[in-house]
């Protein structure tokens, strides 16, 4: 038998070790640890809640600070786990898609414009963002970033805002650009941050004196600020800032920053507020009370368990003055200008501090650590 040259070996082994190589560095790659599934598009769900709906299905998300978050986008519910986000059927509970890293840690994420912002970290440091079509879970692009680890992410139509102690950052969700960034004056940090129609909200803290500054949303150019009192946090972001303190929960002017009339509510441990065109929606001590952003003037108050989602169900809700305020056993969609209830849907109880939002004959019920349908 005659054996092969030399060299036939050399190369053999040489293709083999590059096989072994390849098999080794694809094992440890980012796309061996990736899963990323896409989906055909999904419809909102037609028609309007019975009058009672019951349980239908429940899935966990990841909580940031305890904060609840706004998951709900058309036919499509968000959540997130350790390792990645995932979208389920607003109706059936089912995954649509999902984009998770097996080798990296989600450190948060946000859901604007009909798409999903997640940021990964993989050592020490949030070191990548990618933006995924709510609807198909199609990417739409993948950037890196240098956030800390403890940055909390926050959004309006246009804006992506990352809060850290030691600064902000804002990026544009459709494009993937860092438009600017905004750090403390020296000596201090910012306690929390949020973002809204009337731009970016940061609560600076500097030794014993507490601030609210407003910057500009698109270009980080200084607007305002005011003192306020310690132990002031802020509680929303829209058309008005609203804070809440020792003193109570206030409006602050986006124009000015100067108080909008007084207090609407009593201080409290836990205030959630949304907006809805110029209506902003504040849960404090168990009450609703809506507030005209322009005027701080009060247009009714109601008890309640939560707040609705806000902005969001302008798309979702078959009546655009109408929205679903959770009532504990009961989600009521009541005028927006006047209060007045137009429908009851009877629910299982509902646990308070949370977002509802309505999607078709759905009731979507949010909390920091869960996300609830009942139809």
């Amino acid at each position: 038998m005659v054996r092969p040259p030399l060299r036939v070996w050399a190369w053999t082994a040489a293709v083999l070790a590059l096989v072994v190589v390849s098999i080794l560095l694809w094992r440890g790659s980012d796309a061996a640890a990736t899963v990323s599934t896409t989906a055909a598009p999904a419809g909102v769900p037609s028609g309007t809640p019975p009058g009672a709906v019951s349980a239908a299905w429940s899935a966990p998300t990841t909580p940031t600070g305890g904060a609840v978050r706004a998951t709900a986008d058309g036919g499509r519910v968000v959540v997130g786990d350790g390792h990645g986000v995932r979208a389920l059927g607003v109706d059936s509970g089912e995954e649509a898609w999902r984009y998770t890293r097996a080798n990296a840690r989600l450190c948060d994420w946000t859901v604007v414009g009909g798409r999903v912002v997640a940021v990964f970290g993989t050592e020490d440091r949030c070191d990548e963002a990618v933006a995924l079509a709510v609807d198909t879970g199609v990417r739409a692009w993948t950037r890196n970033l240098d956030l800390r680890p403890d940055a909390v992410l926050s959004s309006t139509e246009g804006i992506v805002l990352a809060t850290s102690p030691t600064g902000v950052l804002t990026l544009d969700p459709v494009g993937d650009s860092i438009r600017w960034r905004a750090a403390p004056d020296e000596g201090c940090t910012f306690a929390d941050g949020d973002v809204g129609g009337a731009g970016v909200a940061v609560l600076q803290t500097c030794g014993g004196s507490v601030q609210v500054r407003l910057l500009d949303g698109y270009d980080g150019t200084p607007l305002w600020s005011r003192d306020v009192t310690g132990g002031t946090t802020l509680a929303g972001v829209e058309q008005a800032v609203v804070v809440a303190g020792d003193d109570g929960v206030q409006l602050l002017a986006g124009v000015d920053g100067a108080p909008l009339g007084p207090p609407v509510a009593e201080a409290a441990d836990e205030v959630l507020a949304t907006g809805v065109g110029t209506s902003a929606l504040v849960w404090a001590y168990g009450t609703l009370t809506v507030v005209d952003q322009g005027t701080g003037v009060v247009s009714w108050r109601t008890p309640a368990t939560g707040v609705p989602a806000g902005e969001a169900d302008r798309a979702l809700l078959p009546a655009g003055t109408s929205i679903p305020v959770p009532e504990g056993d009961a989600v009521v969609l009541r005028d927006l200008a006047t209060g007045d209830e137009l429908q009851r849907v009877a629910t299982p109880e509902l646990d308070a501090g949370g977002l509802v939002t309505v999607a078709g004959p759905v009731v979507v019920h949010q909390l920091p650590d869960r996300v609830t349908a009942h139809r």
